[in-house]
């Protein structure tokens, strides 16, 4: 979320949700010991996804061809379930789940 040149590539209607995305991830640093094995469940779901999403983009990096929006929005997606698992006092703007953005990538291929 926060690399060298963040602020400046973030596109701008996401910018507002940063701050509440570094929450989410300091409240699982905190929730983490007492919830390991549902932890280690919903970071396994993620990744699959996540992974799926980074192996298209560094394809279509590859073909010299420009990431899509929804594959740009499906990453934000993803920062909406972190949210959504570990830190659920947090809200999500919108409905996000494990299964919607699977199949939300059965549309995006």
């Amino acid at each position: 979320l926060v690399y060298h040149g963040c602020f400046s590539r973030t596109p701008w209607e996401y910018l507002p949700h940063l701050p509440r995305y570094l929450k989410a991830i300091r409240m699982r640093i905190d929730k983490y010991p007492t919830s390991i094995e549902r932890d280690g469940k919903h970071a396994q779901s993620i990744v699959q996804l996540e992974q799926r999403w980074q192996q298209k983009v560094e394809q279509l990096r590859k073909a010299n061809a420009s990431v899509t929006a929804r594959l740009q929005d499906f990453a934000w997606q993803l920062q909406e379930l972190r949210v959504s698992l570990f830190a659920q006092e947090l809200r999500t703007p919108y409905p996000v789940s494990i299964k919607r953005l699977e199949k939300l990538w059965q549309e995006i291929q």
